[in-house]
């Protein structure tokens, strides 16, 4: 009988991420097209990876009022209890109610790339969610409390030197609020994450960074529960506008 390793195993899933990222960097030349196959190694990690109740795609989030987010590189959101998905001509939108976490995917973290991050990602957090009670066997449940929605930065390397100093430290708490940036990767150096017990962010250097983030993540997604019970007449109002 074959004779398994689980730490060669885990090694081997951040090496091939890490060897699809660097080959993105080094063989596309064309910004728009590095971009989109960067996002596209992400996308594909989490979809392989993430529990089936979540998926893991490039889309916009949309809300009950008709507003829509910027373009998010990477949204994880709810397949099981999520009631509607678009896919208009090849373009994902997708309820508010159902985002868990949504990540800007880049080549490199600098401080402009934090800002734009953090930016996209509030564009997302302000979005209106509906929440509905939620009937059962015994009466009724109340509307269940809106989970926070995870906002990160994913990419290959960072701009700065060190990788995890206090000047990508400093960037990250220019926004605690809306655009807060909770969790992240940067695959040649760690992942970071913001501890709010400690209200600081912890910086994880490695060698094994992307599996360590998935790990992180999916741990931070067990905490998060369930996502609210959309009030789809909410939406469906907008069928006589």
């Amino acid at each position: 009988m074959a004779e398994w390793s689980l730490p060669t195993l885990l090694s081997s899933l951040h090496e091939d991420i890490q060897y699809r990222l660097r080959l993105v960097r080094e063989s596309i030349h064309h910004p728009g097209s590095k971009g989109d196959a960067s996002e596209g190694v992400w996308i594909s990690l989490l979809q392989k990876y993430l529990p089936q109740r979540y998926q893991a795609d490039k889309a916009f989030v949309v809300d009950s009022k008709g507003i829509f987010s910027q373009q998010m590189d990477v949204v994880v959101f709810d397949r099981q209890y999520s009631p509607f998905v678009f896919n208009h001509e090849g373009q994902i939108i997708v309820p508010a109610e159902s985002v868990y976490a949504v990540f800007e995917a880049k080549q490199s973290a600098d401080k402009q790339m934090v800002e734009y991050a953090q930016e996209k990602v509030a564009s997302v957090r302000r979005l209106h969610r509906t929440s509905l009670p939620i009937p059962h066997a015994g009466g009724v449940y109340p509307p269940k409390q809106l989970i926070p929605i995870m906002g990160g930065l994913l990419t290959f390397e960072s701009d700065w030197s060190p990788a995890f100093g206090e000047a990508f430290n400093s960037s990250l708490c220019s926004d605690l609020g809306d655009g807060q940036l909770d969790i992240g990767c940067v695959a040649s150096h760690g992942h970071f994450y913001f501890d709010r017990d400690a209200d600081q962010y912890v910086f994880e250097s490695e060698t094994k960074a992307a599996t360590a983030f998935l790990f992180k993540l999916i741990s931070r997604l067990q905490f998060s529960g369930t996502v609210p019970m959309i009030d789809v007449d909410a939406y469906g109002e907008w069928l006589t506008k």
